[in-house]
């Protein structure tokens, strides 16, 4: 294997390995990619990403020719090329590194000439078969607990948005409109630039200038409605990757972004200095962190169900054991959060998840918890592109990505503002 696109394959099979073997996410996996060129990385990610989406249609072709599943990394193999035979890949170039792929597994090498013969016949008749089969389900540790909360046809189309993927976002810092025009996008009615075909993100126009940056439609809202004043003390209490602090930084906030992660700070030093933009960025725990400020931004570590359609990984490398302890945490760091407000100061409270208990329900019990705390409804009304019906009983706002189903979806997003007398 020596074109191009053998490189992009043999690193998305061993993706996959690690994401179906062990239960690892794409985000941990960078250095199965870093030698690849950019374009090569690309593609990788992207095939690896098609092939979740598309696991269960695949599984169910494959069953029809397989008398027993074969080891997960020859799964794997046949299973990324069923994928990209049947969304309309070269039959003669899968099928050939399929086999290579195989034949150089030691452990699987014997089984090349089975890999070839299954995958002549989903080059025949997988296409059309394709089609027909229905839309992937969520595994059914997340879809009853969703399901519970949003009924059944709202998962259902939620998976019908998880299957079709997302299209790129980006937030600028100006000129939206001239912005799409000059990428070929459009502006959504939350403000961000939406391009359906991006290819390479660091060779678009405007990249290396900083004049964007990459942030999904629904992930930009929440700087919006905390709407930081230039000078005011401005806290992005779990910062990484960074996108909220930009927001922040570029109305002219005093920023300090706050992350546990010291590696995952290093995006956002970059992503500052690429921008230009100014912000005090501290490595530490958000329970221990002390100050006073005028407005903070909490967008608390979750379920990150609400993401799904971006990274359709978090299905399979996860089970739903951690929600406890992540809601436990969650009303931790919003308490104290609130201790670091100043009299008269707002907090925004956001995650991204589609589970009422680490969004509308955390909310509720705040309110029950702090006397004095009021959530802004008023805010959230005066949000540009925000339907009446997305506002919550408490008055937060819901989001799915099952909404804007004709613009390509949003991330599933939970936010309120939070006003403390």
């Amino acid at each position: 294997m020596t074109n191009p696109a053998s490189f992009a394959r043999r690193s998305a099979v061993a993706m996959l390995d690690k994401v179906l073997g062990e239960g690892r996410l794409m985000a941990e996996l960078a250095g199965l990619t870093e030698r690849l060129d950019p374009a090569d990385r690309a593609r990788a990610q992207r095939l690896t990403v098609q092939t979740l989406r598309g696991l269960e249609r695949a599984d169910r072709l494959l069953s029809r020719h397989l008398r027993k599943n074969p080891p997960l990394h020859v799964r794997n193999i046949l299973r990324l090329a069923t994928v990209e035979l049947c969304m309309g890949g070269d039959a003669h170039g899968v099928v050939n590194d399929a086999v290579a792929l195989t034949a150089a597994d030691r452990k699987g090498q014997h089984m090349k000439g089975m890999v070839n013969a299954v995958l002549r016949k989903i080059a025949e008749g997988g296409p059309a078969a394709w089609a027909n089969l229905r839309v992937p389900r969520l595994p059914k540790w997340l879809r009853a607990p969703l399901a519970d909360a949003w009924g059944g046809a709202a998962i259902a189309a939620m998976e019908v948005a998880h299957f079709a993927g997302a299209p790129l976002d980006l937030t600028v810092k100006d000129d939206a409109e001239g912005w799409a025009d000059r990428l070929g996008g459009v502006v959504t009615p939350f403000g961000s630039v939406r391009l359906k075909e991006a290819g390479q993100v660091s060779a678009l126009p405007g990249f290396a200038e900083g004049a964007w940056w990459v942030q999904d439609a629904a992930a930009a809202i929440p700087a919006r409605l905390l709407a930081t004043q230039p000078g005011e003390a401005a806290l992005d209490m779990c910062a990484a990757p960074g996108g909220k602090t930009l927001q922040l930084a570029a109305v002219g906030a005093d920023v300090t972004a706050l992350d546990l992660s010291e590696a995952r700070l290093a995006r956002v030093t970059e992503n500052l200095a690429r921008t230009g933009l100014t912000a005090r960025v501290v490595a530490g725990d958000a329970l221990e962190h002390e100050g006073r400020y005028d407005a903070i931004l909490l967008d608390a570590p979750c379920s990150a169900t609400g993401t799904i359609r971006r990274h359709p990984d978090l299905p399979h490398a996860k089970d739903g054991s951690e929600f406890g302890a992540l809601i436990e945490m969650q009303a931790a760091m919003l308490d104290h959060a609130l201790s670091l407000l100043r009299p008269g100061g707002r907090l925004v409270f956001c995650t991204c998840s589609l589970l009422p208990d680490e969004g509308e329900v955390q909310v509720d019990e705040a309110l029950a918890r702090h006397d004095g705390l009021v959530v802004d409804r008023a805010a959230v009304q005066a949000l540009p592109g925000v339907d009446p019906a997305w506002i919550t009983e408490e008055g937060g706002l819901r989001l799915r990505p099952d909404y804007w189903p004709d613009l390509g979806g949003m991330d599933g997003f939970y936010m309120a503002l939070l006003r403390k007398g």
